[in-house]
């Protein structure tokens, strides 16, 4: 598990436990190690249902690939197997 982010756990909690939430983090972890999160990153400032903050939340996020591994960990270890 990556320690840094570790220290937030209620984030992480948050993240996982909300199904939108988790997915967009999960698939902004997938692209970022593909190194393919541009075309992501295009669209998201291009949505006009967004409003400016959360774009620049989302691509702050999106731009800090140890947070989105953490969240990917984070989610992978604590996922309840039924």
């Amino acid at each position: 598990m990556l320690t840094a982010w570790h220290h937030d756990l209620e984030s992480l909690e948050a993240i996982s436990q909300d199904d939108v939430t988790r997915d967009l983090f999960l698939r902004m972890a997938w692209l970022s190690q593909r190194g393919s999160l541009k075309p992501f990153l295009v669209e998201l400032q291009d949505d006009d249902d967004l409003d400016e903050g959360t774009k620049g939340t989302l691509t702050e996020i999106a731009e800090d690939p140890s947070f989105l591994l953490a969240v990917e960990d984070y989610v992978k270890k604590t996922e309840i197997v039924h």
